[in-house]
């Protein structure tokens, strides 16, 4: 039987990257490679009704229950990872970490620092897998699967502990916002799920951003430089005026907490064509929809300033703050506080500042508020893990399914 850490090594290793401009399910084809080879794993662990659904991507799989009357329940990952190099990843392994700079790459120079990462000062004594400094890690979300499986085979090895039937899924695509789109809760059918898709030790969150994209598109008019007096309109100088009307410190530079933002994630400007890609994210349902009108208010305004339709809005609304359905039946945060609690963990309860597959799968129908995995630094070169801490999730994740079947 792997480890938990070797197979954690193994699955990071493979580039599971996935691509917003691409529009298949999944997105890349190293994701499909990847699901069929979990498939596979899952199958020689001896879980029951594993299916690789390669209409939504989904691999799932079933640990029967050992006792009758409680309902089903879940635990959900991401196996695609972020838009940043995840060719020929190479974890390091670093054992008793002493608490000081860590060298990821010698020859790059590239250090982690406790100056920049002060949270690396609280993890002295633990082991740790780091990149090289090259890539990323692939803890986000390759740290919430392991944990998962390993979970679950604690529990298939421990017939004294209790627990019903428990369901996993791992699906792609999470990182560009597609991922939980097709899922499939009707066949999943749980009371309840979990996401193990946090970071630190005793991340407990069931409120996330309401999120929407933006895009507008620009109109100008393109004449010569010479003769432009009164007639040319260059679309560069409108999407700047359009940015102005904004409230500029509504960014996610100068906010945090509960605090919403406009981000102008992208703009591509010629004189005469352009667009702009902004992402509008609020934990209130009123300033979310208020942001939304503010875009479409401003575009109104400059339009009528300028007797001509030079810009045009579109709005795409991707996730909703799962807080809405959540609160409604708290038993999933309950267990997972207590179960916290009775491991010595203290419960960090949090909003996240985001939004995870949880945030779609809560408005199918199955409240699935996220977990913390040990991760850190997601998504960029200085990302790690803590060994010690994905071994504490997945402690949590049996005492869940204990606690579930004893309620």
């Amino acid at each position: 039987m792997e480890t938990l850490l070797n197979r954690f090594i193994r699955y990071v290793k493979i580039n599971t990257r996935s691509d917003e401009s691409s529009t298949t399910v999944p997105s890349t084809a190293n994701q499909v490679e990847f699901a069929k080879m979990l498939t596979q794993d899952l199958k020689d662990l001896g879980f029951s009704d594993v299916v690789y659904n390669s209409t939504n991507g989904f691999v799932t799989a079933t640990l029967p229950g050992n006792v009758q009357g409680v309902a089903p329940i879940g635990f959900i990952a991401h196996y695609d990872t972020a838009d940043f190099n995840s060719e020929n990843i190479q974890p390091q392994v670093i054992e008793n970490y002493n608490g000081k700079d860590i060298v990821l790459n010698a020859r790059e120079n590239i250090v982690m620092t406790t100056t920049m990462f002060p949270d690396l000062l609280d993890l002295k004594g633990h082991t740790l897998i780091t990149t090289d400094g090259t890539t990323l890690l692939g803890a986000d979300d390759k740290a919430g699967i392991v944990e998962i499986i390993e979970a679950l085979l604690k529990l298939k090895a421990t017939p004294s502990i209790k627990h019903g039937d428990i369901r996993m899924a791992f699906g792609p695509d999470e990182e560009i916002g597609r991922g939980a789109n097709l899922f499939d809760a009707k066949a999943f059918n749980t009371a309840f799920a979990y996401t193990l898709d946090g970071a630190t030790v005793g991340e407990l969150e069931y409120e996330t951003f309401n999120a929407a994209k933006a895009v507008i598109k620009l109109t100008g008019v393109s004449v010569h430089p010479g003769t432009a007096k009164n007639t040319m309109v260059n679309t560069a100088k409108l999407a700047m005026e359009f940015d102005a009307l904004l409230p500029q410190h509504e960014v996610p530079e100068h906010t945090e907490g509960y605090e919403g933002f406009y981000l102008l994630s992208s703009m591509k400007t010629e004189i005469e064509h352009g667009e702009m890609s902004y992402i509008i994210r609020d934990h209130d349902k009123a300033k979310f929809l208020k942001r939304k009108a503010q875009l479409l208010k401003n575009a109104e305004y400059l339009n009528d300033k300028y007797g001509a339709k030079h810009f045009e809005v579109t709005l795409f609304d991707q996730y909703y703050n799962m807080k809405e359905v959540i609160e409604k039946d708290m038993r999933c945060v309950d267990i997972a506080l207590k179960a916290m609690t009775n491991l010595k963990i203290t419960p960090v309860v949090k909003a996240i500042r985001g939004g995870t597959d949880g945030s779609k799968i809560s408005f199918m129908g199955i409240p699935t508020p996220n977990l913390f995995t040990g991760g850190a630094n997601y998504h960029g070169k200085y990302e790690y893990a803590s060994l010690n801490v994905m071994n504490q999730a997945v402690d949590v994740i049996v005492e869940i399914c204990r606690l579930h079947a004893a309620s």
